[in-house]
Order: structure tokens, then sequence, then C-alpha cells
């Protein structure tokens, strides 16, 4: 029965007459079985077939025609009983077909707009057109900044009775820092409490100057031997309560723990604090200068303008040639021949140096001794002293500051004029735009570009490079764009290593060379620094070596050095339990079960798996004995042909996004990546060798990787010596060290990287509080107060010379002030960029004063 045969308007007196003939309506079982649910159809099922259709009257007249017995006995028949149907109406099939593809055709529209409206928000936020939510804060956020290291030299306390601010004991009580303050008997006007006198860094006892003496003659700073540098001035004992070292050791490496440098002490020989007509740089001259006046009790104020550091540089070395091996001639590169090559090879100079006119200059391409050295001079050539570059990365389109100036020359004087010309310092600039200046085009242009771009005194040190330059030199190189096109493998982010390869390639009167950056400051002496490190690195032994540098030094954790290098070998043999390795050996995980978690110590050269990834490896140094033979002797007096900042890590399996920037080499077959290292900061020292191992390597094999990790992977696979110094390092908050260790130290075996859980790479954020990192922000914050400017409205002038009661002392900006300048024991800072100092105005600008009228 159909929904259609349901008709509630039909009358029910109508379906009573067409009942047949024998039905008796009053017999009680009819009523029992009737059911006013069905119609028609369902009644003439069992219905008599002879009764006529043609009318509805049609039964009545066979009913008043026919016997009033039946013919056959009445059958009860039994009708089941049907739910009652709801009151609907049932649509065409039409209808519902339009109705079910519409539906249809909505859900596939909404599920293609949902998708399109995912793909264009990813595609935002990949470009940074909406904002991500914000995360969680990390957990370094909630510890408190440390206070003291904004002490001044008013409240100086002998370093062995100083009480630290940091680290501490966890069962230690709290400090009252107020407590470091009120031990100095402070009165509330500044110029009544007693300032220590500063003293000369030369004469410092623990200094390069005392512990190593050397025979040079002096240089001086004009051509007559008159004028001398005034030497950097220091304060014996810290600020009360400056806080220690988190990282690193002083002692470890020799350098001074026990005494703190002042701006003035540190600038004040190089024109910080008196004015351009003096010679100076105009700046300095005002605010908190009590006993800056001592820097040039002995040593006059130097007249800075006009100096040439080229000609300062070349003339010291002259005065003690003796000392180094003999330079050989300066090689022209071959060009065909010039008809006058006789009579004007003598006056073929360096681009990169301008003519010097004397006899006696280095830049002279003649040769006046030809004779063969003798047996004597062998000797004296085999002791000498090796000769280092220091090549400052810079760009043409640089903005030179004052502060600038200043530290380069700080860097020249200590580094050239205080070791008699071991040092040279260069500026290694890049030519951002060589289309609109083609310097290789024409010389003079390649000269009015450096005097339009470069400081006058500095104009002698440049050497230029292009990128357009980098390309022609190192062809075929595949690129695998991993920082999208606009960073080519030659360009200055990923190619860096190229122009430093070049350089040391055209200047082969140099054995090692370091790497050095304009956003890098030292407070301290330079030499002292640089010769320490070296000397330090020089009598490191191989064995460990390079499972030592893949690990941050903190002395409050890890004990003495000793322990330090114990613990290194223990867990590089017997591994630790991490992330990359908890779930090993468990039933049902994805990793496989290994015999051991712990590393092959790295003993010798590690090649890639291809051997014709090998390039010139016949030289390469070998272990003298088996690794478990050496009693820590092979490496020690051997010169680090790699000396690092920061640890070298293992990139592989680490979120660090250039960990994969390596190109040329084979990756199929089953190889795999090749062993790399990397370390950030490209701060370094490469001798020659390892230098032009990797200049060749990218010319003839095509191999090449991330400037961060080119040296370190070339210097893993010939064996190179490499040492990562832990120099010493400063933390702005109260970081409990144990958790920081954990932190630093949280790759694969206990090492920095070699792992997802490395600090490098999505969790270098906690290192933004160190004082030498690519993005620290506790660096340049802490220099700028250190210089007496303000920063987050904290310190300045009025900081250092008043005393403000109403402080309590508990935090950064709650700090009462009147200690003074700060003062800073030696330190390396990075990056410091973009210092704007006050200058005073020009003098050679009178200023017009108008006169007076007396009538006004």
């Amino acid at each position: 029965m159909g929904i259609s045969s349901w008709n509630p308007l039909r009358s029910r007196d109508g379906r009573q007459s067409r009942l047949p003939v024998y039905e008796n309506l009053n017999s009680p079982s009819k009523e029992r079985n009737s059911n006013d649910s069905y119609g028609d159809s369902d009644y003439d099922d069992y219905s008599d077939g002879s009764s006529s259709p043609s009318t509805n009257n049609s039964r009545y007249t066979s009913v008043s025609t026919s016997v009033a017995t039946p013919i056959m006995p009445k059958r009860n028949f039994v009708v089941p009983r049907r739910p009652r149907q709801p009151l609907a109406y049932r649509l065409p099939n039409k209808v519902i077909r339009y109705l079910c593809f519409g539906l249809t055709s909505f859900i596939i529209l909404m599920i293609i707009t949902l998708i399109r409206a995912s793909h264009n928000e990813n595609k935002a936020l990949a470009e940074g057109r909406i904002d991500r939510p914000p995360s969680a804060p990390p957990m370094w956020e909630s510890f408190p900044f440390l206070t003291r290291y904004y002490g001044g030299i008013r409240n100086l306390v002998p370093f062995s009775k100083s009480v630290p601010e940091y680290p501490r004991e966890r069962d230690e009580l709290p400090i009252d820092k107020l407590s470091y303050v009120n031990s100095t008997n402070w009165q509330p006007d500044v110029e009544e409490r007693g300032l220590p006198a500063s003293k000369e860094y030369i004469k410092y006892p623990q200094s390069i100057f005392q512990n190593a003496p050397e025979q040079f003659q002096e240089c001086y700073l004009d051509k007559a031997n008159i004028v001398r540098v005034p030497p950097i001035r220091y304060y014996e004992g810290r600020p009360n309560g400056f806080p220690e070292a988190v990282l690193g050791s002083y002692e470890l490496l020799g350098l001074p723990e026990d005494i703190c440098f002042e701006r003035h002490g540190r600038y004040g020989p190089y024109g910080f604090g008196y004015s351009v007509r003096s010679g100076g740089l105009g700046t300095g001259e005002h605010g908190e200068k009590e006993g800056a006046e001592a820097t040039w009790d002995k040593v006059p104020q130097v007249d800075w303008s006009g100096m040439n550091w080229a000609d300062i540089q070349r003339r010291c070395y002259q005065a003690n040639a003796a000392r180094y091996k003999k330079l050989s001639p300066k090689q022209v590169a071959p060009h065909g021949f010039f008809i006058n090559e006789g009579v004007a090879a003598s006056n073929i100079h360096a681009r990169d140096t301008p003519v010097d006119k004397s006899p006696q200059s280095p830049a002279d391409g003649t040769v006046k001794d030809k004779s063969p050295v003798t047996t004597s001079e062998e000797g004296t050539v085999s002791k000498s002293l090796p000769r280092t570059a220091v090549v400052i990365r810079c760009w043409d389109e640089y903005f030179w500051r004052e502060e600038d100036i200043m530290n380069i020359r700080s860097l020249i004087s200590e580094l050239v004029l205080a070791s008699g010309g071991r040092y040279d310092v260069h500026l290694l600039v890049q030519v951002k735009n060589d289309a609109a200046h083609p310097i290789w085009a024409d010389a003079a242009v390649y000269e009015k570009r450096i005097k339009d771009t470069i400081p006058e005194e500095f104009q002698g040190l440049v050497t230029f490079w292009t990128e357009t330059q980098m390309l022609s030199l190192y062809q075929g190189i595949f690129d695998l764009f991993t920082r999208g096109p606009d960073l080519p493998v030659h360009g200055v982010y990923r190619g860096l290593q190229m122009a430093m390869q070049h350089f040391a390639y055209l200047h082969p009167e140099y054995d090692y060379y370091w790497q050095w950056e304009m956003d890098i400051r030292y407070i301290g002496h330079y030499y002292d620094l640089f010769s320490k490190v070296e000397n330090w690195a020089k009598e490191q032994p191989r064995k460990g070596l390079w499972e030592r540098n893949a690990r941050f030094y903190l002395p409050s954790v890890h004990g003495t050095w000793e322990d330090f290098k114990q613990m290194a070998r223990v867990q590089t043999e017997l591994g630790t339990t991490g992330a990359d390795n908890i779930w090993n050996g468990i039933p049902g995980a994805d990793k496989q079960p290994q015999a051991g978690r712990g590393d092959k110590p790295i003993w010798g050269p590690e090649r890639p798996k291809d051997p014709n990834d090998w390039f010139e490896s016949d030289d390469d140094p070998v272990p003298e004995t088996s690794y478990e033979k050496d009693k820590y002797v092979w490496g020690v007096g051997e010169d680090a042909d790699y000396i690092t900042f920061n640890p070298m890590f293992d990139p592989e399996g680490t979120t660090w996004g250039l960990a994969d920037d390596i190109t040329g080499y084979n990756t199929s077959d089953g190889n795999g990546m090749p062993p790399r290292r990397a370390q950030i900061i490209t701060a370094s020292r490469m001798s020659r060798r390892l230098l032009m191992k990797m200049h060749r390597e990218t010319a003839f094999l095509k191999h090449h990787a991330f400037p961060e990790m080119w040296p370190g992977t070339v210097a893993l696979q010939h064996g190179y010596k490499a040492v990562f110094v832990p120099h010493p390092l400063y933390v702005d908050r109260e970081w409990p060290t144990e958790i920081f260790a954990r932190t630093l130290n949280n790759g694969r075996n206990g090492a920095t990287g070699g792992s997802r859980t490395s600090v490098f790479g999505q969790r270098e954020h906690n290192l933004i509080g160190l004082t030498w990192f690519y993005n620290s922000g506790f660096a340049p914050n802490l220099y700028r107060r250190w210089l007496g400017l303000k920063v987050n409205n904290d310190g300045g002038e009025e900081f250092e010379l008043t005393v403000d009661e109403s402080k309590n002392g508990t935090s950064v900006n709650e700090m009462r002030g009147g200690e003074g300048r700060m003062c800073l024991p030696p330190m390396l800072l990075h990056p410091v960029k973009d210092v704007e100092l006050p200058v005073e105005v020009n003098p050679e600008e009178e200023v017009e004063i108008p006169e007076s009228d007396p009538a006004a």
C-alpha cells in the first residue's frame, strides 16, 4: 500500500457501500477484525472477482437481487495490522535527484573551499603576512635578571673577597642585593667616595708582556719614531658582587680574572675622551670622567688625524723582519708578456695595498738577494716566528661611526705594534653593486670606490671582492638554494668562505689567518687574548679533542678541566640516554635495537664513504699510534689548523636549518651525508694549509658547504687539528646551572649536536642571554651601558653619578646607581652594531655669536 492510497477526505459511507453482499455488517467478528486503515486495493485482494467495476451502484443492485443465504459458508480472513502511515507527501523522483545532486555539489564545494583556505593561510604564515599565534614563553624568561654587571669603579673589591651574585648553590640563602652597595660605605655625594688608581696593562703581572716577554724593536706611529700609543689601563678587583663566568674559564686560558676595564682606560689611548681639535674623536668628553686623565700621564694624547695604518704596519714589520722567515717575492698573475718587464717589475704592487715609495717596502717586487740560503740562514729561518693576518670582513656601504674607528685602531695597535709586526690587519670589503661600480674593469674606479667608502686612515688596508668574482673563480658548484633563489651559493651569506679562501691564495706570506668581524668587541688587550688562545690550542692533545670540541664547558657543573675531559670520554664511549635513543630496544618501537649507545671516538681523518669524494688525501696527518695506546701525547705542541670560539657540533639529526647545505658529494647509493662539523659565528683562526685545501677542493672537486660548516668539515675529513677554546661567557639571567648545562649539552651522548634536541636549531633562543652568540641580546646592551649610554631607560650619566635611595636594588631598573663608570673584566662580546656615541660639533665650523643690542 502506497502513500497515495490514503485519502483522508473520502467518506466512510462510501467504503461500507462497496462491501460484498455476503458480509454481515453487524457481525461481532467483523468488528474485531475490521481495520479502517486499509483501502480498496487491500479489500479487492479477497473480494469476488466477478463483481462489476463499472459503477459505484452495481453492488447495491446485486444485493437487491441476490439470495439471502450465501452459497458457500463464510470464511474469516485475518488481515494483518499495519502501522499508521505519517501524514506526508512523496516528492517526485526527478525532484529528489535534483536535491541529491545539489547536496553532493555543496559538500564537494565546501571541501574545496576549506582546502583552499587552509593553503592560503599556510602560505600567508610562511610569508609573514599574518602573525602566528603567540606560543608559550620559554622557561628562561621566568628567571630574574642579574644586576651586579652594572656596578662601577667606586665599588671595587679585591677579586678574592668578592661574593659573586651568580652562580650560587641551591642551599645558599638569598642575597640582599643592597648589601653589595652598603658594604662599601658609600656616601650620597659621589665625589666623597674613594677612587683607586688605574694601572698600565703592559705591567700587569699575568699579562703576556710579563709572562712571555719578547725582544723586538718598538713600533711607532710616525716615521720619525717619536709618537707612541698610550698603553691601556685597568683597575684591580671587580665591582662588588660581579657574577662569575657561567661558561669557559679564565684560569684555563691564563686570562686575567682579577682586574677590570672601564671605557676611558680601554679606549682613551685611541681618541676617546678628547676633542677633534686635539686629534681625538670628539666623544666621551663629558659625564663621569674622574681618573681618565691618568691615561696620558706618561704618553701624551695622540693626534690621530692623517694616520696611514698600512704604512705603519709596513714600518713595524721592516723593523723586526729578522724575527720572521724571508718573504718570497710577490707572484704576478700571468697575463702574457710585457715588453718592458725587466724594468717595470719593481713598480708592480698589490692592488690591496697602496704604493710605498720607501726602498725597504715589502711591496717592492724586486728580489735584491737571489743567492741560495746558507746553512746558518736555514737555521735562522727554521726558528723564525710564523706570521698571521687578521682579516676583518666589511662591505662598501658600511656606515663608519666613531666607535668603529676606535675599535679598529685598538685592534691594529694592540696586535701589530705590540707584537712587533707578528700580525697584519686587513679589511676584506665586499662591493655589493659591481654593476654600478666596475672595479675589475678600471683601476681608477677601484681606487675611487675605496676613497668614497672607507675612512682615510684605513684605505690602505682594503681588498675588494664581489659575488660575481667568486662565481667566476668557483664555477660548476651545484647550488641547492637552501635559502631560496635570493641567496645563491656564491653570495655573501652562503659563500663567505670563498672570499677568505681566495684572499689566502693571494697572500702566501702568512701562515695563519684570523677571520674577524666588524661587530666583535673585546674588553681587554687583543694581543694578550690572541696569543694566549693560540698557545692554549697548541698544547691540546688530539685524543678526545673532537669530543671535547662538541661540548660547552661549565666549571660550576663539570668541575676542573680534567674532570670535563674524562666526562666527555666516558659519555662518548658508553653513551647516554637521550631523546634520540630512549626508545631503542623497546618492543613495538620503530627503531631497531642497537648493540650499544656509545660512539666511536674520532681518531684521524673521517673520510666520506665514496672514495671519489676524497681529495688530495696523501698528505693528510695520520695518528702515530692507536687510540688506546696514545697517552694524550699526539698533537701536543702542534699548532691548531682551526680555532673557534663556539663548540663544533655534528649537524646530523639537528633542527639547524643549514645542516644539509653541503654540495658536491655523492649522497646516493647508500652513502648518505658526508661527515661534517659546524660552529656558529665565523670568527676563527685558520691555517694556510686548511684554507688552501678548502680553496682547491672547492675549485677542482666542487665541494662546498655553508661558511660556518665548511672549515670544520674539511678539517674533520682531512684529519687537521681543530680546537674549540672555552673562553669566558656571561649570562644575563639567573639560570640554574644544572638546567643550563643540560640545555646546552642536550645532543647525542651529552654533546651539543647529533640529535633533534640539540641547542643549535629551534632551541637557539636559550643562547640569546649569553655575551657571545650571533643574535645575542645581552652583549650589545652590556656594551652600551659600559660606554655610558642608556639602554631601556636604564644607565647613563645620571645613573653613574647619582644615588637614588628610594630604590631597593632587587632588579636592574631598581639599582640605586652612584657607583661610577662600569668596570668589566676581559670578555668577548658579539654582536655589537650601530653604536651611536654623542659627538662634539666639528671645530672647523665656527659658530657665529650675534652681538647684543643695548637698545633692545
